[in-house]
């Protein structure tokens, strides 16, 4: 029992990441219309894995900081040599890793949080895009996957790169939706190899939920407007998820 006991540095470090995904939270439901679709696809315990598309600074939080798990991120080097940035990433759980080379040590961190249930949240292109469009995405997936025995959750940001793209400085409040697929799991990825496997999470899957998002947009404005339509006909007691599904079903 005693050896299972945590230290005082390790309940306050946990105390701080909670605190510090709080003000992150505030922080980003104050400046963005922030609407999420799927949270229901992540796992509720257990190793998990979420890969997404990189849209801009915030989508660790847009992405990782508005589920209930715990997840960690990956963040470049670089960022961990600031005086102030530095320590406070590393705070909120971020891994750093080396950009441009194969980093055997980020990922021998990612899966040692694997292997201890936590999740991860990781942006496989490698960096910001240039023009909203998601790149092919880096190899390495199924084989973290496998060797942390987590299934991989694909999620799509969308609207981050309109108010926060790379080349400006400050970022302009704005709508954002991120969507979470039904999970892959460990057998599937085993099946599909990791070529199959990167293509399915990245542009498979991207590109389908980045068309269907679009097409919502376009046939009701806005997902609330959507969510009004259905109500309108299928009755106001209608649950989200139902609500949801008849929406998707009506832009196949």
């Amino acid at each position: 029992m005693a050896a299972n006991k945590k230290t005082l540095g390790e309940i306050l470090k946990a105390r701080w990441f909670w605190f510090g995904r709080w003000v992150c939270r505030v922080f980003v439901l104050l400046f963005f219309r922030i609407r999420t679709h799927g949270k229901e696809n992540i796992p509720k315990k257990g190793a998990f894995i979420i890969v997404s598309n990189h849209q801009s600074y915030l989508d660790p939080i847009f992405c990782g900081g508005l589920i209930k798990r715990h997840s960690h991120f990956i963040a470049r080097d670089s960022l961990f040599k600031n005086w102030f940035f530095g320590p406070l990433i590393s705070s909120v759980n971020a891994i750093p890793v080396k950009l441009g080379e194969p980093d055997i040590s980020a990922m021998r961190k990612v899966l040692e949080k694997l292997k201890k249930g936590d999740g991860v949240t990781l942006f496989p292109e490698g960096t910001r895009t240039h023009d909203g469009k998601i790149t092919p995405f880096k190899p390495g997936l199924g084989l973290l996957s496998r060797r942390g025995n987590a299934p991989i959750v694909p999620a799509l940001i969308d609207g981050a790169f309109e108010c926060w793209p790379r080349h400006k400085k400050i970022f302009t409040p704005g709508q954002v939706r991120v969507t979470y697929g039904k999970p892959i799991t460990v057998e599937q990825v085993k099946d599909m190899g990791d070529k199959k496997t990167n293509y399915v999470l990245g542009e498979g899957w991207g590109k389908k939920a980045e068309a269907k998002a679009k097409a919502i947009m376009a046939t009701y404005g806005t997902w609330d407007n959507a969510m009004r339509a259905v109500r309108t006909f299928a009755g106001a007691n209608i649950s989200d998820a139902e609500a949801k599904q008849i929406i998707l079903n009506s832009i196949k």
